[in-house]
């Protein structure tokens, strides 16, 4: 009978120093994705896709976003992700700069807000120049970071 608890005892002990170090594995997994993580991860996004607009690489940012993506333009048009695609495909830019950037998190959503400065000739063959105050809401999907809306307001040169 001495045998048996001690047999079970060590089970037992055993299961416990498993749970104990998959649980310390799972904290240090979720350092490496945690907060400051994330926001390093969509700031390199946001950043990519400034550089995709500059290159008129539209299919580079078709995976960042959304199948059900919204745009609100600075214009106020709308656009689903395909229109968004396009319209960078066919823009030229000169100059497509971030700035200002901040992520704040919310479980597996995140609104990222910043500033962008473009100089180009947009999707019409119309020369633009301006500076915009943006704001994207990204959320985590099958384990994927996607961009779902997106809005920008002009901002007035003083």
């Amino acid at each position: 009978m001495k045998l048996v608890t001690g047999t079970v005892f060590a089970c037992v002990l055993m299961a416990g120093v498993a749970v104990a170090q998959q649980s310390a594995m799972a904290s240090k997994a979720e350092m490496r994705t945690g907060p400051a993580n994330v926001e390093q991860h969509l700031m390199a996004m946001e950043n990519e896709w400034a550089r995709a607009s500059l290159r008129s690489d539209g299919n580079a940012i078709e995976p960042m976003l959304s199948p059900d993506f919204v745009n609100i333009n600075s214009d106020g048009t709308v656009l689903d992700r395909a229109r968004t695609v396009a319209r960078t495909n066919k823009s030229k830019m000169e100059i497509s700069e971030l700035s200002e950037l901040a992520v704040n998190t919310h479980g597996d959503t995140a609104v990222v807000t910043g500033v962008w400065t473009g100089k180009g000739v947009n999707n019409e063959g119309k020369a633009f120049e301006g500076k915009e105050r943006w704001a994207d809401t990204w959320m985590k999907k099958n384990g994927k970071w996607q961009c779902v809306a997106s809005a920008s307001a002009p901002i007035k040169s003083e």
